[in-house]
């Protein structure tokens, strides 16, 4: 029966070295990451698959614990082990992905660098949520007309300026000043409308 228990323990330490031999510890910048060789594995090119072979031909210390040693930032590292978990990007708020792209490039993860980079592509040429357009419409009008003119803006469009031009013409012995309204409407998209009156 003591044969029995000592064979079951053997089995059971025998088994956990080949479980161990699976996981890897890595100690990027002084915070700890547990991961196993299949994950690292999703990229066999990339600088961590290699790092942990037996024949690895890089060269790296080991920490008191037995944690491959990398002197990396691990808040931008844990986007490149996560991507190689589970095959999505997510970042962080509060990290940019330039700094995750810098990150996958040391590492050598070549469709997280390509995914990246498409990434800050799009989100450099598309528009910004908050991009509005200034649209001025410039409205001439004479000095009577000034208080209509104001009184009557569309919705949407509010004063901006008045500018006074002077008098180019004289209507009878009175003479009238003549002003160029601006008005403004913040919109997606517009056009400047210049308009006589």
């Amino acid at each position: 029966m003591a044969d029995h228990c000592i064979n079951s323990n053997d089995n059971k330490q025998s088994f956990l070295m080949n479980e161990n031999k699976q996981w890897v510890k890595l100690n990027v910048g002084g915070t700890y990451f547990l991961t196993t060789k299949t994950t690292l594995a999703r990229d066999p090119n990339s600088f961590l698959y290699r790092l942990v072979q037996e024949d690895s031909d890089l060269i790296s210390d080991k920490d008191d614990t037995g944690a491959f040693l990398i002197d990396r930032d691990p808040s931008y590292f844990s986007p490149i082990l996560n991507y190689l978990r589970h095959g999505k990007l997510v970042i962080n708020k509060g990290l940019a992905e330039e700094g995750v792209l810098e990150e996958a490039e040391f590492y050598n993860v070549a469709e997280l660098i390509t995914l990246i980079k498409e990434r800050i592509f799009h989100r450099d040429t598309r528009p910004s949520k908050d991009s509005k357009k200034h649209v001025y419409r410039v409205l001439q009008c004479h000095e009577d007309e000034l208080t209509q003119m104001v009184s009557t803006m569309s919705d949407g469009w509010k004063f901006e300026q008045l500018v006074n031009i002077g008098s180019q013409y004289n209507y009878g012995a009175d003479e009238h000043a003549e002003f160029l309204c601006v008005g403004e409407s913040i919109t997606a998209e517009g056009v400047t409308d210049v308009e006589d009156r």
